[in-house]
C-alpha cells in the first residue's frame, strides 16, 4: 500500500511539515491569548468555566460532524488543494475576529462563535495531511515520523503561550492575533511548491460516486481489524474523561490557585515540555510489537499526572505542570501507536475515508465533555472532578483489557504491502 512514498516525496513532505509547524505556532498563541482573554474578562468562575466548556464543544462540534462526511471527498478531491482551502479559510476567520476588535464590538459569545468556524476547516483539515503521510512517509519512517512530528509540535506548543503570554501584558490583542496570519504564509508557499501524490481508485471508471457506498467501505475498513474497534471506543472514553483537565485549566489555574496569564503559561509549558519527553521516547524505540498494551499503559499513567495535578496545594504551580507534564508525556505514545496502527492497516486509497471516521468517533465525546465539564464543575468543583475522571480512565481501562478483544490488534498488514 506504500508503494507511492519515496526518498524524493519524503523531503517534499518535509518541506510542506516545517512550513505547517511554524503556521501551528502563530495558531497556539492566538490560541493562548483567546482562551485567557475569556478568563479575564469573565470573573465569575462558574461563568468562565461555562463559557471555556461551550467555547470547546463548539469547536469541536464541526469535526464531529463534518470529519466523516469530509473523509468521502477527500479521497475523491485534491489533497492539496483541500489543505490549501483549509488553511486559507482559517486565516480569514482569524481576520474577521480582528475586525471585531478593531472596531470595538468584542463579545465573548461573537468571538466564540465566529472562532468555532476553525473546526469547519480542521474537518478537512486534520485528516487529509494524517493521510498523505503514508503515500509521501515511506513505511520504515512512518512510526517515527508521527513520533517526531508530536514532538516538534511540543516546541511549537511550549513557544505559543509563552510568547502568548509575553506578548498579552504588552499588545492589545487586535495586534497579536496578526501573527495567526502572518504564519499562514509560511504554511502556504511550501504547500504551493510542493507536489502530492494523487491516489488512483479502484474501479473509478465503472462506478458512479456515492457518497453511501464510500462512507460504507470506510466502516468496513475500520471494522476489518479485529480489536481496532474496541480500542478506539477506549480512545474516545479516555478523551470524553480527559476534557475536563484541559478544558478548566485556566479557570483551575486563575481562580482555585490565583495564578495569573504568566502563572497560565508556565502550566502549559511544562505540560509541553512532557509532550516532547514523550516524543522523543516515541523517536527512539523503532517499533513496536504489542501497540495496544504501549497505549493502554500509557493511559495507566497518564491517570497519576491527573491526580498530581488535582491534588496540588493551593499556588504550587510547579506540581500543576508535572501533573501536566505526565499527561502529556504519555500523549505522544498513545497517538502514535494509534495513528500507525490506522495508517499501516488501511490502502492509501481509503485512508481519507478511514482516518476521518476515526477522528469523528474519537472526537465524537470531546463537545459532550466540554459541557459536561463546566456544569458539573459549578455542580460538584473543579478538584472533585478531576479526581472522579481519572478515577473512571482507570477502571475503564481495566474493563477493557479484561473483559473484551482490544488484544486481538496486532502489528501484522492486513492489506499486505
Amino acid at each position: 500500500m506504500n508503494s507511492i512514498a519515496s526518498s524524493n516525496t519524503f523531503k517534499n513532505y518535509l518541506f510542506f511539515w516545517g512550513g505547517q509547524l511554524i503556521s501551528i505556532l502563530g495558531s497556539s498563541i492566538v490560541g493562548f491569548v483567546l482562551v485567557w482573554w475569556i478568563k479575564v474578562i469573565t470573573p465569575d468562575e462558574n461563568l468562565a468555566s461555562f463559557l471555556l466548556g461551550f467555547a470547546n464543544f463548539l469547536n469541536m462540534l464541526p469535526m464531529i460532524v463534518l470529519s466523516p462526511i469530509a473523509g468521502v471527498f477527500i479521497d475523491k478531491w485534491n489533497r492539496k488543494y483541500v489543505i490549501m482551502i483549509a488553511d486559507s479559510m482559517q486565516a480569514l476567520i482569524t481576520f474577521f475576529i480582528i475586525l471585531i476588535f478593531f472596531f470595538g464590538a468584542e463579545n465573548v459569545v461573537l468571538v466564540i462563535l465566529i472562532n468555532s468556524l476553525r473546526g469547519v476547516c480542521q474537518a478537512f483539515h486534520f485528516p487529509t495531511v494524517k493521510a498523505i503521510m503514508p503515500i509521501m512517509i515511506p513505511k520504515k519512517n512512518l512510526s517515527r515520523m508521527n513520533a517526531i512530528d508530536y514532538g516538534f509540535n511540543g516546541l511549537v506548543q511550549i513557544a505559543g503561550p509563552a510568547v502568548g503570554a509575553v506578548l498579552y501584558g504588552f499588545f492589545p490583542i487586535s495586534d497579536i492575533l496578526w501573527v495567526d496570519i502572518i504564519t499562514f504564509f509560511f504554511a502556504l508557499i511550501p504547500l504551493i511548491l510542493i507536489k502530492i501524490p494523487k491516489i488512483k481508485q479502484k474501479n473509478s471508471k465503472e462506478e458512479k460516486f456515492s457518497f453511501i457506498r464510500d462512507f460504507s467501505e470506510g466502516l468496513r475498513g475500520l471494522k476489518k481489524v479485529p480489536g481496532l474497534v474496541i480500542l478506539l471506543i477506549l480512545i474516545s472514553i479516555v478523551n470524553f474523561l480527559g476534557v475536563p483537565f484541559g478544558t478548566l485549566l485556566p479557570v483551575f489555574v486563575g481562580d482555585i490557585h490565583h495564578g495569573n496569564q504568566y502563572s497560565y503559561a508556565f502550566v502549559v509549558v511544562l505540560m509541553q515540555v512532557g509532550m516532547i519527553i514523550g516524543a522523543v521516547i516515541a523517536t527512539i524505540k523503532k517499533d513496536y510489537k504489542n501497540r495496544v498494551l504501549v497505549i493502554t499503559s500509557c493511559i495507566l499513567i497518564s491517570v497519576i499526572g491527573y491526580f498530581i495535578s488535582a491534588l496540588s496545594p493551593i499556588g504550587f504551580f510547579t506540581m500543576i505542570g508535572i501533573g501536566g507534564m505526565i499527561r502529556a508525556a504519555m500523549t505522544p505514545l498513545i497517538n502514535t501507536n494509534f495513528l500507525t496502527i490506522i495508517q499501516l492497516h488501511v490502502p492509501a486509497e481509503k485512508q481519507g475515508k478511514v482516518m476521518s471516521i476515526v477522528v469523528s468517533l474519537a472526537w465524537f465525546v470531546i463537545p459532550p465533555g466540554n459541557l459536561v465539564a463546566g456544569s458539573l464543575a459549578a455542580l460538584i468543583g473543579i478538584i472533585p472532578l478531576y479526581l472522579t475522571f481519572a478515577s473512571l480512565i482507570a477502571v475503564t481501562v481495566v474493563i477493557t483489557l479484561l473483559f473484551t478483544n482490544v488484544r486481538s490488534v496486532k502489528y501484522e498488514y492486513v492489506y499486505g504491502e
